[in-house]
């Protein structure tokens, strides 16, 4: 069995007894990462990557609430039945839709039986569905919701679709599937909510490029940390700083600010993301793994 990689200054600062239980030395062992996803989604990503070795900052530029009025919302609900597919977008469009079904005194195990098919952006969309006792009948084979559009093209024109989505998203996603033919509901299902303040010295340490990665798992929160940090600082942060993001959506909005992704992971997983940020680091030379 292969051994877990270790913090190693942890190991060193440890009891004596446990000195004789030299430490894996992995490529992220010593890493700086600053994690921006919101603190109830970061905790088995933070688990991850110190796993392996790495010093995690949590900045969570992001958090996510209610819709202030979710009467559209509701009234997409009542007539679920109707609908001939209810597309998600991410794990969180599933936990804020099934958390208002329950809350309408709904039973989740009924959402297996609906009529509707439903479809998915990404696995860990399809699993957190899956987990709700729901039957994902399609999964995006590329990460976005505009990927989900063209792939599902030729059997939308009829159809009814509800689309429950954050507050603050594109319309790539309804834009596709009007021009396959179907009938869009689009909801706000959560907000998207940024941060009044972050901290700090956290702050501090990205700004004057004491950490080796930021990860972003959404344009959100590359957006709310622009609020904090200005673009054209984060544009040439990104030249010293390795920015790591999940998925294709995300990359590109950090694109089109003009920053530099180094790493990208199509697995929005938080095993899939800490994976790719190892994978990058193995690949520089021993000089450039330096802590």
């Amino acid at each position: 069995m292969q051994q877990e990689p270790v913090n190693f200054y942890a190991w060193l600062d440890g009891p004596l007894d446990n000195r004789d239980k030299i430490p894996v030395l992995g490529a992220l062992t010593g890493k700086r990462i600053v994690v921006t996803r919101a603190p109830d989604q970061a905790a088995e990503l933070i688990r991850a990557l110190e796993s392996r070795g790495a010093t995690v900052l949590a900045l969570p530029t992001v958090s996510f609430a209610p819709p202030e009025d979710a009467k559209d919302f509701d009234a997409a609900l009542a007539r679920l039945a109707e609908f001939d597919w209810t597309l998600f977008t991410s794990p969180n469009a599933v936990r804020f839709f099934c958390r208002r079904w329950r809350e309408l005194g709904n039973d989740s195990a009924t959402l297996g039986s609906l009529r509707g098919r439903v479809a998915a952006v990404g696995t860990a969309t399809a699993q957190a569905a899956e987990a709700e006792e729901m039957r994902v009948d399609y999964i995006a084979q590329t990460q976005t919701g505009e990927s989900l559009g063209f792939e599902l093209r030729d059997s939308m024109s009829g159809k009814k679709v509800l689309l429950p989505r954050s507050d603050r998203v594109d319309d790539r996603l309804p834009s596709a599937l009007c021009e396959a033919g179907a009938l869009v509901s689009e909801v706000v299902a959560y907000r998207t909510l940024c941060p009044q303040t972050l901290d700090k010295q956290i702050l501090t340490q990205i700004r004057s490029a004491q950490v080796d990665a930021i990860v972003f798992a959404s344009a959100s929160a590359f957006q709310n940390t622009a609020t904090f940090i200005p673009v054209a600082e984060l544009v040439a942060l990104s030249e010293r700083v390795r920015f790591a993001t999940i998925g294709p959506s995300t990359t590109r909005a950090l694109q089109e600010a003009g920053v530099r992704v180094a790493i990208e992971s199509n697995d929005a997983s938080s095993a899939g993301l800490v994976d790719a940020i190892d994978k990058y680091y193995q690949r520089q030379t021993p000089t450039e793994r330096q802590p």
